[in-house]
């Protein structure tokens, strides 16, 4: 019976340190086993035996893992400063650097990325930070992306999911804005309504000039048919007159240059017979006469 019992308390003690003596690393792990607190060796995923109450495991992460920054202040390069909040990827590249190196990689990680943003933001002015967040998350991955030789860890990506000034900034910026908008409306305003009476005054102006050349043009016709109805009433009124009429005419026209200071003068042929008539030749005749 003692013997039974013993054996009993034998099964159950070699049962329970075969428990203890077994560990499971999860996929995408690694394992560092340690012997009475030192590091010994490194295990991959999969079932791995320990010595048990002397050796113990330290599971260690190596899948992608996100990590929130909270908001923190950063002045910029003309004195304005702004809140930022951003999110980082990291991956766990050397177990042993990541667990036993530092006394927090990841924290250390954080306060390196910080210290980057703040050279990176420090360096730009308030406009050109808050239209650059992507320039500026490129940067300190670039910067810092492999950091295995110091906490073991890789940066994949650093995201700025808020860039934000400060509330006095922004209601300035706001009041700036505002401004601004009411500036280009008033502006638009005028450009508008110059535009329009420009449009007016030269509409007028151009109506206008139409209408002054339509009231030549109907005026230099009206003259126009009132000469032609003058020719057309003398031509009419000369058809009918009689062979004398024009004779006497002539004669008329004669007796009138004959008067005047000309010595030249042009008669037809058939107005010779009235030569006499001209005061000048009967001056010449009379002259002859009394010589």
């Amino acid at each position: 019976m003692i013997f039974s019992i013993s054996t009993l308390l034998i099964a159950i003690i070699v049962v329970v340190l075969i428990i203890f003596s077994c560990s499971i690393v999860p996929q995408n792990y690694e394992g560092l086993v340690e012997t009475l607190g030192k590091y010994s060796k490194t295990e991959k995923a999969g079932l791995i035996f320990i010595i048990p109450l002397i050796q113990r495991v330290r599971k260690v992460s190596l899948a992608l893992q996100p990590l929130e920054i909270s908001k923190y202040s950063i002045i910029t390069k003309d004195n304005a400063e702004v809140s930022t909040s951003l999110t980082l990827n990291y991956q766990v590249t050397d177990s042993f650097k990541y667990f036993y190196n530092n006394t927090d990689s990841v924290e250390s990680m954080v306060q390196l990325v910080r210290g980057h943003l703040r050279d990176i933001i420090g360096r730009m002015d308030l406009n050109d930070a808050l239209g650059s967040t992507s320039q500026i998350n490129a940067q300190p991955a670039d910067a810092i992306g492999d950091l295995t030789n110091v906490y073991g860890i890789r940066v994949i990506r650093v995201n700025v999911d808020e860039l934000l000034p400060s509330k006095e900034i922004q209601r300035a910026m706001d009041k700036q804005l505002t401004a601004d908008r009411e500036k280009t409306a008033t502006i638009a305003k005028a450009e508008g309504e110059a535009r329009s009476n420009i449009e007016l005054t030269t509409k007028a102006k151009n109506d206008a000039l139409v209408a002054t050349a339509k009231a030549k043009a109907e005026a230099i016709k009206t003259q126009a048919d009132a000469e032609k109805y003058r020719i057309e009433q003398l031509k009419a009124a000369l058809a009918d007159a009689p062979d004398d009429y024009f004779k006497n005419q002539s004669i008329a026209a004669f007796k009138d240059l004959a008067k005047g200071e000309n010595n030249l003068i042009v008669m037809d042929k058939d107005n010779l017979t009235q030569l006499g008539n001209i005061p000048a030749v009967r001056e010449i005749w009379k002259k002859q006469d009394q010589d």
